[in-house]
């Protein structure tokens, strides 16, 4: 078990690896409040649309920009949030996002136009989310290595939970008390986030230090048998030089053969030298303030303590991968938040009582738990990359979000709403945590790529819910909206599909010189020579015979 450097209770846990558990348990209690608090309250909204639509006189479109501005400054600000987070630590930040979500959320309460909206909901509000949501599940994939997809999964499932008991809760009480009254009850269940903030203890990874040993006998024996190798050569190749110049006829073999005595005692002179060298280090090192002594105990102390991130990161932007995994993100984002919007409305639209159409975000919500969690266990037990299971994914999800548009009644919806909360549950909760494989941008450069990554999102969370919106009021048609989120779905299989070949160098393989390929060559040619030239009654070959591998 990796046990932990605790310095204090306020302090980093330093690990020398990923510990996959640990303080991480209680990173992911924290990461699954958080999500009840932040995606699970974004998508609750769609509750409140025709409460809207009535108390200000607004289309569609208008009221749904107040969750696309939400959602964009929750995602177009991930930069900010990235370095705040590298700079500050990720508790004063969480902490200020949760205070900041609260406000919001309670002052949409008292708003007396859908512009102030646009500012507490939408601004206010959005900024918590952005503050709240990225530096905790950048810190839970720190905490996990081998668990990673599996915890993430099981923790992002709070944006599940809080549909299946936002959704029915909200649409009973707010005939009783009205949808401001809700919003307040709503703002003072997401401070619980400022609580969740204090639980992000830091992690550090450092590797144990590692001390060298002195050489043993064998060892020290072998350097000194390569070191007579090396001047043997050096006196071989001289004397072949000697022998040539001088015109013999036998090409150096006569010079060659007339130092045999001086190679048979070349070993017991480098013996000699290395016995003089390592009593000249024995009393360097023994002697204070010695460089060499120095430079010993800095290389026993371990190597030094792994630099922090880097505050923002956009050189991952030269990085096709993580470009063409960006596009595929940008695309998705299309289809994350207009179906939970519209699918009360539409079902409506399709002969569902009301009172029944608010259950449809249940039957999401409830699938969306079975997806993230049997996502979570393919991924630990699939043999294959796991980028390309998440490409099944999301290309079945493409297909059920067009199939929205063709079901004309109760149970047909039913199926597409299970289906549609499946497949967002194993997407949903994987997109982001799958920034620290190695098929994309790595472990190393997730805590600084990640908001890069989602603030390229961020533009599509400001369009998705307005094109729907507008969509409907050109068509008078909920099923309209659902046009937009399946073609983007598909577009973004596309670029998730172009990430292998992307990282691989688009199947690539470079192309050596031939001028290259000559000196290689060449280069082989005269390490064969040297060896080639070693005397017969060398000390030394018999030695170098035996440690070949035949």
């Amino acid at each position: 078990m990796k046990v932990p450097v605790t310095p204090s209770c306020w302090g980093p846990n330093v690990y020398p690896s990923a510990p996959d558990g640990g303080w991480g348990w209680a990173v992911a209690l924290a990461f699954f409040l958080v999500e009840i608090c932040t995606y699970g309250s974004i998508k609750s909204m769609g509750v409140f649309l025709q409460d809207l639509m009535d108390e200000f006189g607004e289309s569609n479109s208008r009221v749904s920009w107040v969750i696309s501005i939400s959602v964009f400054t929750f995602t177009f600000l991930a930069p900010l949030s990235t370095l705040l987070s590298n700079r500050y630590g990720y508790r004063p930040v969480v902490v200020v996002g949760g205070f900041l979500i609260s406000l919001g959320t309670v002052t949409s309460a008292f708003t007396r136009s859908i512009n102030e909206m646009y500012i507490t909901y939408g601004i206010i509000a959005g900024l918590g989310y952005c503050f709240s949501f990225l530096p905790t599940v950048t810190l839970l994939a720190q905490y996990f290595s081998r668990r990673r997809a599996l915890v993430t999964s099981v923790a992002s499932s709070g944006e599940s939970f809080a549909i299946i008991a936002f959704a029915p809760a909200f649409t009973a009480l707010k005939d009783v008390v009205g949808w401001r009254f809700c919003l307040v009850i709503l703002g003072v269940i997401q401070s619980l986030v400022m609580v969740c903030g204090l639980f992000l203890r830091p992690i550090v990874l450092q590797p144990e230090p590692v001390k060298d040993e002195d050489l043993s006998s064998e060892q020290l024996s072998l350097k000194q048998l390569e070191d007579a190798y090396q001047l043997e050569n050096e006196q071989t190749r001289t004397s072949i030089s000697s022998g040539v110049s001088q015109g013999s006829g036998d090409s150096g073999v006569i010079s060659l053969s007339a130092s045999n005595v001086d190679l048979r005692n070349a070993g017991a002179k480098v013996q000699l030298d290395c016995a003089v060298q390592a009593e000249e280090q024995e009393v360097a090192l023994s002697s204070p303030g010695s460089p060499l002594k120095s430079a010993v105990e800095e290389q026993e102390a371990g190597p030094p303590p792994t630099r922090p991130p880097k505050l923002l990161d956009f050189s991952v932007l030269t990085d096709g991968a993580f470009i063409c995994y960006s596009l595929f993100g940008l695309f998705a984002t299309l289809g994350f938040f207009a179906p939970q919007l519209y699918v009360i409305e539409l079902s409506k639209t399709r002969g569902v009582e009301p009172h029944h159409a608010s259950y449809m975000l249940s039957v999401m919500a409830v699938a969306e738990v079975v997806g993230r969690l049997s996502i979570g266990v393919i991924l630990n037990k699939a043999r294959c990359r796991k980028i390309r299971v998440l490409l099944v994914c999301v290309a079945l999800m493409s297909v059920v979000l067009l199939t929205f548009t063709l079901v004309t009644e109760f149970w047909g919806l039913v199926i597409c709403c299970a289906l549609y909360g499946y497949f967002m549950g194993t997407v949903g909760s994987t997109h982001i945590p799958m920034l620290a494989e190695e098929d994309v941008v790595g472990i190393q450069k997730m805590a600084s790529s990640a908001g890069v990554y989602v603030f390229i999102q961020s533009f599509a969370g400001l369009a998705g819910p307005p094109l729907g919106g507008l969509l409907v009021d050109l068509t008078d048609n909920y099923g309209a909206a659902f046009y937009s989120c399946a073609a983007g779905m598909g577009l973004s299989a596309v670029f998730l599909a172009l990430v292998g070949p992307a990282k691989s160098g688009w199947c690539a393989r470079p192309q050596q010189n031939p001028g290259e390929t000559d000196r290689a060559e060449d280069g082989d040619q005269a390490e064969f020579l040297e060896v080639d030239f070693s005397p017969e009654d060398s000390p030394v070959k018999p030695k170098l015979h035996q440690d070949q591998p035949l």
